[in-house]
C-alpha cells in the first residue's frame, strides 16, 4: 500500500515538473508577448526623453536674432538687406522711423528760424546760414536726417528721386551742385537759407559720427566765416553737443541736435536750439522683448501691441511695425524749449512697460549684445542704460559688447563662443555688413 502511494506521489511530481519545463520552454513569440508591454513603456520612455533634450539644443542659425540701431541695408542706395532681416523665423529690425524723425527736426529747425527771425540774422546780410555736421554718408538714418533738414529750409536738390544728401564741403558763394539756396519768407520779408558747409565727421582711425572731429570742424568752419553762421545742424546730439561746447553755446548760435540725451536735453536751458527724442526708452524695450518672446515661444507682439499678464503694452502713438520689413519702428518727439524737462532723465524705462515678468514663466536666457562704439554718446549714454533696466525686467543675463566703431571685426571676433548664448541683438558698423554675423551663426 504504501509503495503504492509512493509510486502515485512520484507520478504527480514528475507531471508537475513537465509542466514547468513546458513554461520554461514557451516559444519566443510567447515570450515577448508577455514581457511587451513593460519593454514598450521603457521605450517609450526613452524614446521621449531623447527629442526633448535635443529640443534644447537649438542650432545658432535658428536663435533669435535682432538688429537694432542699424538696418541691415545697402550702404549707397539704402535698399533693405532683406537676407539679412529674413535670416531665420525670429529674425527683426528695431529702430525708429527715421523719415518722420528726419522730417520733425527739419520742422523744428524752421520754425525756430521763424519764431526768432528778428535776432538770428547775426550779420544783418538777409541771408541765414547753417552748416551741418553729417554723421556717416553711407547710413540711412544719417542720410535721412540730412535730407530732412534740406528739405524743410529748401535747400535740398533731387538726387534719383530724393533729396541729394552728399556733404558739400564748403558753399559760402552759394555754388555747391548738391544744394541750392532756399527762401523763408517772415513778416513780408524774404530771407535766403543757404547751406554754408557740410561734412561727415569722420576721425583718421575711420571712426563715424565723430564728437571730436565735428568739434574741431566748427573751430575751422568759425575761423573762417563764423559771423555769416546763424544755425548749426547736427545729425546726432554727440557731434551737436561737441560743437555747441567748442562754439555755438559762446556766440549764442542755436544748435540742433538728434537723440535727446541728457547733456543735450539739459542744454536747451543754455541756448541749445533743440533735439529729436526718437523714443530710445521703446528701442530699447522692443530690442530685449522681441528676443524675449521668441525665446518663450509665445506670440511675438506680447507685451508690444498686446498686454503681457504683467500688464505691459505699447500703445499705437509711439511705435509701428512694418511686416514687409520684418521691422519695429519708434516714433519721434521734437524736444524744445517747451516741453524739455518732460526728457531730463534720458534713461528712464517707459512706464506702460516698465513692470517684472514672473521668471517662473519666463526663466533666465542668455544673449548677446553688441554696441557698435562704446564710445558713441547716444548708444553708451542712453540706450545702453536703458537696456540694462530692460533686461532684468525680462529676465534676460545679457553680455555687452563695446566696438570700436571703425571695424566688424573688433566686434566679431569677441563672438568665438555662440554656442554658449540664446539670442543675439547685433548693432553693426556698417549697415552693409550683416553677413559678417550671419556667416559666423551659420557655421
Amino acid at each position: 500500500m504504501k509503495k503504492k502511494v509512493f509510486l502515485m506521489m512520484m507520478a504527480a511530481l514528475l507531471t508537475f515538473s513537465m509542466t514547468a519545463c513546458g513554461s520554461d520552454n514557451s516559444s519566443p513569440d510567447e515570450a515577448d508577448t508577455s514581457k511587451q508591454p513593460e519593454q514598450a513603456e521603457q521605450s517609450d520612455q526613452t524614446d521621449q526623453s531623447k527629442p526633448a533634450d535635443s529640443g534644447t539644443e537649438v542650432t545658432n542659425k535658428d536663435k533669435p536674432l535682432v538688429w537694432f540701431n542699424r538696418q541691415p541695408s545697402n550702404s549707397s542706395t539704402g535698399e533693405l538687406d532683406m537676407a539679412a532681416l529674413t535670416f531665420n523665423d525670429n529674425t527683426y529690425y528695431v529702430g525708429f522711423d527715421a523719415n518722420q524723425g528726419a522730417e520733425l527736426q527739419g520742422t523744428m529747425v524752421k520754425d525756430y528760424i521763424e519764431k526768432n527771425i528778428d535776432k538770428i540774422d547775426r550779420n544783418g546780410d538777409g541771408t541765414i546760414g547753417y552748416v551741418l555736421a553729417i554723421g556717416d554718408i553711407g547710413h540711412n538714418d544719417s542720410i535721412a536726417r540730412t535730407r530732412g533738414v534740406r528739405k524743410a529750409l529748401g535747400t535740398g536738390l533731387d538726387k534719383d528721386g530724393n533729396v541729394n544728401s552728399e556733404p558739400i564741403g564748403t558753399n559760402t558763394d552759394g555754388s555747391a551742385v548738391a544744394v541750392q539756396d532756399g527762401s523763408i519768407e517772415v513778416g513780408g520779408k524774404t530771407y535766403v537759407v543757404r547751406e554754408l558747409a557740410s561734412q561727415e565727421m569722420k576721425n583718421s582711425a575711420g571712426a563715424t559720427w565723430d564728437a571730436a572731429t565735428a568739434g574741431n570742424t566748427i573751430g575751422t568752419w568759425s575761423s573762417s566765416f563764423g559771423d555769416q553762421i546763424d544755425v548749426v545742424v547736427s545729425n546726432n546730439d554727440g557731434m551737436g553737443m561737441s560743437m555747441f561746447n567748442a562754439w555755438s553755446k559762446d556766440n549764442k548760435v542755436p544748435t540742433f541736435g538728434y537723440d535727446a540725451n541728457n547733456d543735450a536735453v539739459a542744454a536747451i536751458a543754455e541756448g541749445y536750439g533743440g533735439t529729436i527724442s526718437q523714443h530710445a526708452d521703446v528701442q530699447a524695450y522692443l530690442t530685449l522683448r522681441v528676443l524675449r518672446n521668441a525665446l518663450d515661444g509665445v506670440d511675438i507682439d506680447t507685451g508690444i501691441g498686446t498686454a503681457d499678464e504683467a500688464g505691459n503694452v505699447l500703445s499705437s502713438d509711439v511705435y509701428v511695425y512694418k511686416e514687409a520689413e520684418r521691422s519695429y519702428y519708434a516714433l519721434n518727439v521734437a524736444v524744445t524749449s517747451d516741453n524739455y524737462q518732460e526728457f531730463s532723465d534720458s534713461t528712464k524705462v517707459y512706464e506702460p512697460v516698465s513692470k517684472q515678468l514672473d521668471a517662473s514663466g519666463h526663466p533666465v536666457k542668455k544673449i548677446w549684445l553688441d554696441i557698435y562704439n562704446a564710445a558713441d554718446n547716444f548708444l553708451s549714454s542712453t540706450y545702453q542704460p536703458l537696456l540694462q533696466n530692460y533686461d532684468d525686467l525680462l529676465n534676460l543675463e545679457v553680455d555687452y559688447i563695446g566696438g570700436d566703431g571703425q571695424t566688424e571685426s573688433n566686434i566679431t571676433n569677441r563672438l568665438g563662443n555662440p554656442g554658449q548664448y540664446d539670442a543675439f541683438a547685433i548693432n553693426m558698423v556698417k549697415t552693409d555688413n550683416a553677413a559678417s554675423y550671419t556667416s559666423l551663426l551659420s557655421q
